[in-house]
């Protein structure tokens, strides 16, 4: 007789778990859709705008020869006499002036590259993260939050003050500026200007034609959020 089989022993089969949800990954710096939301049409017209403002200053420039003639240069015989020529020269060679004092800065920059950098990165700031940036563009992310445009301004502005005033490129900024009003105030106060067309100065102050550059800077930040 055959032996009996040996009963068979319930059996549990454990559901395989179901795999976790990858955690979405959190953003540590400036997402790629802030990178790109500038609009190129918007950077051809900032630039576009910066081209046509410096043409329409530069326009009212006096001819340099007329600034560098050393025929009309004499020394004032009171400090009266040399406030007078420099108000008079201000009012007629204020473009020239400003592009002197532009130059002195220029070159100092140039000649401190580490400067030259940092101002340039934060002008790169100030145009990728709210002048160029449209209106309508989804908020700034970082760090793993997002910004809004207030914050963005309070930032870029605390930046500013950081870079200008607690590194070595405010001192350059002010140093050159210094250089320049010191050129500037020097000539202005040799140069005769009795040859000068005063008149004509007078007669285009009071057109009302605006300050050029005011006016680039009013429309480049006329799109400025509350």
């Amino acid at each position: 007789m055959a032996a009996a089989s040996p009963p068979l022993l319930p059996t549990t089969v454990i559901p395989a778990a179901a795999p976790s949800p990858t955690p979405a990954p959190i953003p540590t710096a400036l997402s790629s859709a802030d990178a790109t939301d500038t609009n190129p049409a918007a950077i051809r017209a900032f630039l576009s705008r910066l081209v046509d403002t410096t043409r329409r200053a530069l326009s009212g420039a006096r001819p340099w020869s007329e600034l560098a003639d050393r025929s009309a240069l004499s020394r004032p015989e009171s400090l009266a006499e040399a406030t007078s020529r420099l108000r008079k020269n201000l009012a007629y060679f204020r473009v020239n002036y400003a592009a002197v004092t532009a130059l002195c800065l220029a070159a100092s920059l140039l000649a401190h590259p580490f400067s030259l950098a940092a101002l340039l990165a934060l002008l790169a700031a100030w145009c990728l993260l709210y002048v160029l940036r449209p209106a309508d563009a989804p908020p700034v992310a970082a760090f793993g939050r997002t910004f809004s445009d207030r914050e963005v301004l309070g930032g870029l502005v605390a930046a500013s003050a950081f870079v200008v005033f607690l590194t070595s490129v405010g001192s350059l900024i002010f140093s050159a500026l210094g250089l320049g009003a010191a050129v500037v105030c020097a000539h202005g106060a040799c140069r005769v200007p009795e040859d000068l067309f005063l008149d004509e100065v007078d007669q285009s102050a009071g057109g009302g034609a605006g300050n050029p550059l005011l006016s680039f800077i009013a429309s480049a930040t006329g799109g400025g959020r509350a």
